[in-house]
């Protein structure tokens, strides 16, 4: 799981044009026609036509499905105007710390994993389920909520309350919905959020290592691991490398580079990876 996102991350970084830029901006729109159409249409003709549905894709083919599904509402009225609020300040956060190509990948990766999920489920039960942005959502707010565990919001626009709480709710009803569905379907919900195990496990375990509950850690000689890592560096071209992208203070002289006090040893990140990469441990 480390070496994916580290080869993400140097994709990304070999790739600067790629991914969408502003993309939950495209969804939000897109959903808000599609609801504001809905609306006049008192048949749900225009909803019904992009769902996602598996006879409807497999058997007659009708592809566009396969992309539409993330245009079409799970709430109405009020809620629906919140939620697109909240998962466009949740997905475009998530942009800007990732970059457009990160999250653009984590996105569509939830998109394919959503698409198997139905198909898993049409397959091994004959029954066509339509599919929307639920699991979606829910991955992006379980990212959003292990990388700003701190960040605190207010829930009912009244009680100030922290991500990880409300993380840690979700989970909870998460797994309540799991073990009281019968197996092995139950299971198929975690196929359709597992690009958050993907992108987020590293900073998962992190924040649950056994040294948030006082186990033994080894002190990390600072002085000693410097100077070892200064005479390595003196034989290279290059005085600073990021250890996730690979960039160099020789090719991007403007780049600014740190260590990190988490990591076992001595190690050098660029700024855009000293607070997003997984810690090294010996």
């Amino acid at each position: 799981m480390k070496s994916l996102m580290r080869r993400i991350d140097r994709f990304c970084i070999d790739h600067p044009k790629f991914g969408i830029r502003n993309l939950m901006l495209y969804i939000v729109i897109g959903s808000g026609l599609v609801w504001l159409f809905g609306k006049m249409d008192g048949n749900n003709i225009l909803i019904n036509a992009l769902v996602f549905n598996g006879d409807a894709v497999f058997k007659k083919f009708q592809i566009w499905r396969l992309f539409t599904f993330v245009l079409v509402p799970t709430q109405d009225g009020f809620l629906f105007l919140i939620s697109l609020y909240f998962y466009y300040f949740i997905g475009n956060t998530l942009e800007r710390y990732w970059g457009s190509g990160k999250f653009t990948i984590y996105y569509f990766s939830g998109m394919v994993l959503n698409i198997l999920y139905a198909t898993i489920f049409w397959l091994a039960t004959n029954v066509s389920i339509s599919i929307n942005t639920s699991y979606l959502n829910l991955s992006m707010f379980f990212a959003f909520a292990t990388l700003f565990p701190e960040m605190q919001v207010l829930l009912f626009f009244i009680i100030p309350i922290k991500m990880k709480w409300l993380g840690i709710a979700n989970a909870v009803i998460f797994a309540l919905a799991i073990i009281t569905s019968k197996f092995p379907i139950n299971l198929l919900p975690i196929i359709a959020i597992l690009n958050y195990f993907i992108f987020c496990g590293g900073w998962l375990l992190d924040y649950v290592k056994p040294s948030k509950v006082k186990q033994k850690q080894k002190t990390i000689d600072f002085k000693k691991a410097a100077k070892k890592y200064n005479k390595n560096q003196a034989k290279k071209p290059y005085t600073r490398k990021c250890e996730v992208c690979g960039r160099t203070d020789t090719d991007y002289p403007d780049l600014e580079f740190r260590f990190c006090s988490r990591c076992e040893g001595y190690h050098c990140f660029c700024i855009d990876h000293i607070n997003s990469h997984v810690h090294f441990k010996n």
